[in-house]
């Protein structure tokens, strides 16, 4: 009977755990980018983040996640670390109002979310749909797994060594502290930790008092991971907010441990249900240490930074290097500027198309992740040579200036639109062949590597027609057109040959292999863009790349060689 009973528990909080990481998935993939923003604009001052964590955490059911999103902020210098430190109080608050609902008796809507939630995320024609659909399904298996621990502890009653053996490790609150505690670590969520001891309170299995103490562990044990998750490895001043709440939590556990045996009288005179009772000693816990903390933030603060002081702060690559604000007034040495800050936007992309090649070809999921975080520097770096340009104009420019003006910013775009292709277009196939452990063929790897080898050689070029402005260096560009068109039908050709002998790899991959050639192919037009420019102004472009229709039909041609 014991083993059946502990058994049925274990399954039950697997359930549990698994129904929460639907949801938090689900929410995650819906609506993340959003709520990411959200925090970073309600960081303005301690009572707003307060409100943005409890709504975050209680949309996210995870203060753990809030918590990482809060702790990036402040380590990267965005938000201080009073308002990061109140974000985390509004979280510890936003995780306790699932519970309270889930107190009551509503297991009798989990087939209607469960039915709901796999027609969403089977039907559905948009991605959000899909993703609400696996919230949907996520509560519905939350609810399951509730009514199987209720189901499971019920027999139980009939099982007294169970119950000795219960009510004998949670004798000692201490002890109920720790272990709840450990149970949080390891389980990621206080909320399955709360449901569970929810489950026990219910069935009789733990005194009130000792599930009061289970809850102060639960609390207690939601503020170890973010600690170890966000603060690891990344300097001391990264690990001051989850210190600060670990703090929080720990000076509330202690200030309310005495009193837990009167709590618990008291509370079970309000709310004779086991169950309510301890999902309102939860959110009494949380939003009493949440007041009484709110008004020492600012203690807490200066306490941490002297603990944990911010060492010194590697340089930031999105922050412009080159753009000197006090030679705005001299048009043609701040254009000067500009172009060297361009010319290292040029470097990140030149790197990024160096790592996303290497990541395809070796399967390296981290040379892969790193281009994204590159791409987000190239975008702030153009915006701010953009803006800075945009101010050289305001000022009285010559001809000369004003062509070069529009120059720069035309190439950061083209700079900007293939680090574009490169994160969203070979990122993705990379990620693509790494997650579904598909192999080019040693043949197509070397065609793959050598178009690649031509385009980054390209790049160069591209870098010095941008900067001197040479005609036959511009022209020699444009000429590489022709070789890659050449190289591209080359490769497609031995593509299709290698497809006709039915070669597995060529035949897994050759969707794959196309597409990095064309997208290798879209960046290649992006460098050459920087060229018409220059040959326009030395008169080495013709009007147009179409003969004359007059031509075609033995009409007299026109004047104008329209011919290329």
């Amino acid at each position: 009977m014991a083993s059946k009973i502990i058994l049925g528990l274990t399954g039950g909080v697997a359930l549990l755990m698994w129904g929460l990481h639907m949801v938090h998935s689900g929410i995650i993939r819906a609506f993340g980018a959003d709520l990411r923003r959200f925090i970073g604009s309600a960081l303005r001052n301690r009572f707003s983040a307060f409100l943005a964590g409890i709504g975050v955490t209680a949309i996210l059911q995870s203060s753990t996640a809030t918590a990482l999103m809060t702790t990036s902020f402040a380590a990267g210098g965005f938000v201080a670390l009073v308002p990061a430190l109140a974000v985390m109080l509004g979280a510890n608050v936003g995780t306790t109002l699932i519970v309270k609902v889930l107190s009551f008796d509503v297991s009798g809507v989990a087939p209607a979310f469960l039915i709901v939630g796999v027609v969403a995320f089977k039907r559905g024609r948009s991605t959000r749909v899909r993703d609400l659909g696996r919230v949907a399904i996520g509560l519905g298996l939350m609810l399951v797994a509730l009514h199987m621990l209720l189901t499971t502890l019920a027999p139980a009653e009939q099982a007294p060594a169970v119950k000795a053996l219960l009510q004998g490790i949670t004798g000692d609150p201490i002890l109920c502290i720790v272990l709840a505690a450990l149970l949080t670590w390891a389980a990621h969520s206080s909320v399955a930790t709360v449901l569970l001891v929810m489950s026990l309170a219910s069935s009789g299995f733990v005194t009130p008092a000792a599930a009061l103490a289970l809850v102060l562990g639960a609390n207690l044990g939601s503020a170890i991971n973010p600690l170890l998750e966000g603060g690891a490895g990344n300097g001391p001043a990264s690990r001051q907010v989850p210190v600060g709440n670990l703090f929080n939590r720990v000076v509330a556990t202690v200030a309310v441990l005495p009193f837990l045996p009167g709590i618990a009288r008291v509370l079970a005179r309000l709310e004779p249900d086991p169950a309510r009772l301890v999902a309102n000693f939860h959110i009494a816990f949380n939003i009493a240490a949440a007041v009484a903390f709110l008004g020492l933030l600012n203690v807490v603060g200066r306490g941490l930074e002297r603990l944990l002081p911010d060492g010194p702060k590697d340089a930031d690559p999105s922050s412009p290097v080159y753009l000197d604000e006090r030679v705005i007034g001299e048009p043609s040495v701040a254009l000067s500027c500009a172009a060297r800050e361009t010319l290292r936007i040029g470097d990140v992309v030149e790197e990024m198309l160096a790592k996303v090649m290497t990541g395809l070809l070796t399967d390296d999921r981290k040379l892969v992740a790193e281009v994204s975080r590159m791409d987000d520097t190239v975008d702030r770096l153009n915006e701010a040579v953009k803006l800075y340009v945009t101010r050289v104009t305001r000022e009285s420019l010559d001809e000369a200036d004003a062509r070069r003006a529009m120059e720069i910013v035309s190439f950061t775009i083209n700079l900007e639109h293939i680090g574009d292709i490169i994160d969203k277009n070979l990122s993705e196939l990379a990620a693509k062949k790494i997650r579904q452990k598909l192999a080019f063929s040693d043949e197509g790897a070397a065609e793959l590597a050598a178009f690649h080898r031509q385009v980054t050689d390209n790049l160069r070029l591209a870098f010095g027609v941008f900067m001197s402005n040479d005609v036959a260096v511009a022209r020699r560009l444009l000429e590489e057109k022709a070789v890659i068109r050449d190289a591209e039908l080359a490769a497609a050709e031995s593509h299709m040959n290698r497809l006709r002998e039915g070669r597995i790899e060529t035949i897994e991959t050759t969707s794959l292999h196309l597409d990095v050639i064309r997208d290798l192919k879209r960046i290649h037009s992006h460098l050459c863009s920087v060229a018409y420019p220059v040959l326009d102004r030395a008169g080495a472009l013709r009007s147009s790349r179409l003969r004359d229709t007059r031509s075609l039909t033995g009409e007299p041609a026109a004047n104008a060689d329209l011919g290329n």
